[in-house]
């Protein structure tokens, strides 16, 4: 019971005495923190790194490290390289491709597509041939630009461990962890925050933010629970709903409605087990799963508000994936297209039927290492493509997941914990997950990468980006910034996939997250790879806001960039119907098949995952030009099928064309 006491007041006070923000504390330098870490010893996944250290340590120890693999290369991935290494079409069809074409890497459309020409109606005719193996040419700007950083706001008032862009309202909601008792806000009209009603104890300090994405603005907002790596996503409302944390929080489900002035509602013991590093997700008939966590190998579903849980369902899949590291927290879960859900945890997957609570199919291993935290990897669910002429009812719709990254080590995290930072891993996996027979297939990525992030684009491409290049997921326990984003093009040419883009100069290591904006720019924010705010460490604690503009918003093509005119008259859509979308674009030509309207909803970033996030593109039957108004065009587009394709809720709805998105509009789904 007193190392028990004696480890929560450590967990109270250590991030105290560490942040310069608190001049009346005590400020621990770099010869003290070792001894004082080494005396209190907080368990087998929870060790802290020296802050204070030397981000190049590593290398000196480099030619020591034998088993410093980084990737390592089977015949699959040998064959990979070759690929890359040459870039032309015969490469491509030695391994199996034989869809090449001369041209890729040329700017953006699809090949073989016809040119509609003179303003005229282009319908589809020849769509049919869209649902075969056709690529796609990796966007590339004219002018050669290649993305630029913006330094936004230089302060956000908390580290953003978590973020998401709330409809509605446009503002991302941001948040840290109560358990620091500090931030770089106060909450408003000295509200504070009473830890101890008998001592009169407080916390005066905001722990999450709404963060205006247009103008540089806070609002705080009090948080009782709590948040401490917790998981969370929107409703079909578009309000936000949170899951799980630390300590207090790691039962409790918070509500935050979609709107300016809006507070907290928070359950403490909603929830029937701790969900501490758990992964929330919504299903097809609109209720939410939340998977494993921190020891709960166990799943259940978020109750009604108001209402807790009994108890957890056993998911013996989590046992099985659990190693002496872990290696399988923040799981990545996915629905998929036919209701099951995709889960993937430390180099393993399954779907699971949330109807009956059942494992229906187990998939291959994924080769070359670990991929869930503190070995932490990246994935997405690949856009959902739709088509004009319907699908299959006996079939669901084709789903693909992509896992890249991690590390090849089972004991990344305790070999950080030695000053030993192995490599991360570079390669990637996909896989069709509605295949009756899935096999991974596997790639490169051009860098090692731990702890990134991994965005679907309203154009379709995923964009990677942020974390480390060696080490694992924890306070201290990575090297070796990856500033450089990449730009993957699912639907390009074997070998053409990759690009990468203008590097940042903000590390964003542990604890950052990413949040795609109506505009089509990307918004980075956090990074904190330590135990509280400590502005003086190799890393520091991240309060700057960043945005980033990938290619397609290339100023020279500001002039090509489509809008949707008609935003009021398609707010509201329905399943497997029809609407038309209003477009203004130049040229004054609008090509069928060099056009693409996507809609995504907006996902929870937290320690490189992404819940919910989702990109569907959707059916196209024709464009015509509007009658009465010149330049602008009707699209007949078809709407999904149903909510196993496309969950009831918010989505931005993006008209893409020759590569370059429109600013997005929201419609809701229901």
């Amino acid at each position: 019971m007193k190392m028990a006491n004696a480890i929560n007041l450590l967990l109270l006070v250590l991030p105290l005495l560490f942040s310069p923000a608190l001049g009346h504390f005590r400020i621990f330098r770099p010869r003290e923190f070792g001894l004082y870490n080494k005396e209190h010893v907080l368990g087998p996944h929870e060790r802290f790194g020296n802050p204070f250290g030397n981000p190049d340590d590593y290398k000196s120890r480099l030619h020591s490290m034998h088993d410093d693999v980084g990737t390592p290369i089977d015949g699959e991935l040998q064959q990979v390289e070759e690929i890359e290494k040459k870039g032309d079409a015969g490469a491509a069809a030695a391994a199996g491709d034989d869809d090449s074409d001369a041209d890729a890497g040329k700017p953006a459309q699809l090949m073989g597509a016809d040119d509609a020409g003179g303003g005229g109606a282009a319908t589809t005719a020849g769509l049919g041939a869209m649902k075969g193996k056709v690529h796609e040419k990796p966007f590339v700007s004219p002018s050669g630009f290649n993305g630029q950083w913006e330094l936004f706001s230089k302060n956000s008032g908390v580290s953003a461990m978590h973020s998401i862009l709330l409809p509605k309202v446009e503002k991302v909601i941001m948040y840290d962890a109560t358990i620091w008792r500090i931030s770089n806000i106060l909450l408003p009209n000295g509200e504070c925050r009473v830890l101890d009603p008998k001592t009169g104890e407080k916390d005066c300090y905001a722990h999450s933010v709404l963060f205006d994405t247009h103008v540089d603005n806070l609002i705080p907002l009090e948080l009782m629970t709590d948040t401490w790596c917790s998981s969370g996503g929107l409703t079909l409302e578009g309000n936000f709903v949170s899951t799980g944390g630390f300590q207090g929080g790691a039962n409790t489900v918070r509500y935050l409605d979609s709107c300016v002035g809006c507070k907290w509602r928070e359950y403490p013991t909603a929830l029937a087990a701790p969900r501490w590093y758990s992964t929330q997700a919504q299903l097809a008939d609109g209720r939410f799963i939340v998977v494993g966590g921190r020891d709960a190998q166990s799943f259940e579903y978020i109750p009604p508000e108001g209402q807790h849980n009994a108890q957890p369902f056993f998911f013996d899949f989590l046992k099985q994936t659990l190693d002496p590291e872990e290696n399988n927290l923040y799981p990545f879960v996915f629905l998929s297209t036919d209701s099951n859900v995709f889960i993937f945890a430390n180099n393993r997957s399954v779907l699971l039927n949330p109807a009956t609570n059942q494992v229906v199919k187990e998939f291959p291993v994924l080769p070359g290492g670990h991929r869930n935290y503190p070995a932490s990897g990246m994935s997405v669910i690949l856009p959902i493509r739709l088509f004009a002429a319907g699908q299959d009812p006996a079939k669901p719709v084709p789903a693909e997941v992509l896992v890249c990254g991690g590390s090849a080590h089972i004991d990344s995290y305790s070999k950080a914990e030695k000053n030993v930072f192995y490599e991360a891993l570079e390669d990637c996996g996909r896989i069709r997950i509605t295949d009756p027979n899935p096999v991974w297939k596997r790639e490169l990525m051009p860098s090692p990468r731990i702890m990134g992030d991994m965005m679907l684009l309203p154009t379709g491409e995923v964009l990677i980006l942020n974390g480390a290049m060696r080490g694992a997921s924890g306070w201290g326990f990575a090297r070796e910034p990856n500033f450089t984003p990449v730009l993957y093009t699912p639907r390009a040419k074997l070998g053409f996939r990759f690009r990468q883009l203008a590097p940042t100069t903000i590390p964003r290591m542990y604890h950052s997250s990413t949040v795609v904006l109506p505009d089509g720019r990307v918004m980075v924010a956090g990074s904190n790879t330590n135990n509280g705010y400590i502005y003086d460490s190799m890393f520091p604690t991240e309060l700057r806001v960043e945005k980033f503009s990938p290619p397609y918003l290339d100023p020279a093509l500001a002039d090509s960039r489509p809008e949707i005119v008609n935003a009021a008259a398609i707010a509201q859509l329905g399943y497997n119907g029809k609407i038309t979308v209003q477009v203004k674009a130049k040229p004054a030509a609008m090509i069928l098949f060099n056009l693409k309207v996507t809609i995504s909803v907006p996902g929870f970033s937290t320690h490189g995952v992404t819940m919910n996030q989702r990109l569907i593109m959707l059916g196209l039957e024709s464009v015509n030009p509007t009658a009465g108004q010149p330049g602008v065009f009707d699209l007949a587009v078809v709407t999904p099928p149903n909510s196993a394709v496309a969950p009831t809720g918010y989505y931005m709805l993006s008209v893409v064309y020759q590569g370059v998105p429109s600013q997005a509009v929201w419609v809701q789904i229901k």
